[in-house]
């Protein structure tokens, strides 16, 4: 709470309204404007995300395994780095080669992973099967029913699951 909103409950009858000797015309805290976002609030973050970057053997192979599944466009590509970009205007998605990258392990139930990505699908069984012709595998052990994890082409899990 801010100094001023609590200085304000401190001194506020009941009701929440300041006490008769200090009301003035100047609105309370609460009723002043908040600056919103297209969710709600407006977050109070000082850095905005710029790009998500992947670390993988191949950034040109591995962009374009991305970039067929979501449909987005590469804007670079070369044997260091690609990127490809967010038509929704949202964060583009960066690879980069890792001299010796190895991928994450998945196979274990308990096995470590350092990220993974998530994406909302219409059909499950058609967007699994679209993505296993795209390169991914689909390990056997499966942690939920809803979401289905699959290994992109460098090793990394990520989970596809219905929209509804």
């Amino acid at each position: 709470m801010s100094d001023l909103a609590t200085e304000q409950s401190e001194r506020s009858e009941p009701s929440g309204r300041p006490q008769s000797s200090e009301r003035s015309d100047r609105p309370r805290s609460s009723e002043q404007p908040q600056p919103t976002g297209p969710t709600g609030p407006a977050d109070t973050g000082f850095g905005r995300l710029a790009m998500v970057t992947i670390d993988c053997a191949d950034p040109v192979a591995l962009a374009s395994f991305y970039g067929e599944l979501l449909g987005w466009e590469t804007r670079h590509a070369d044997d260091h780095f690609a990127i490809l970009d967010n038509p929704e205007g949202g964060s583009p998605l960066g690879f980069g080669r890792v001299t010796g990258y190895r991928p994450e392990p998945w196979t274990e139930p308990d096995g470590s992973k350092h990220f993974h990505l998530d994406f909302y699908v219409d059909d499950l069984d058609e967007a699994t099967a679209k993505a296993l012709a795209l390169g991914a595998t689909e390990p056997a052990y499966q942690h939920g029913r809803t979401l289905r994890v699959l290994i992109d082409p460098a090793g990394h899990p990520f989970g596809l699951a219905p929209l509804e």
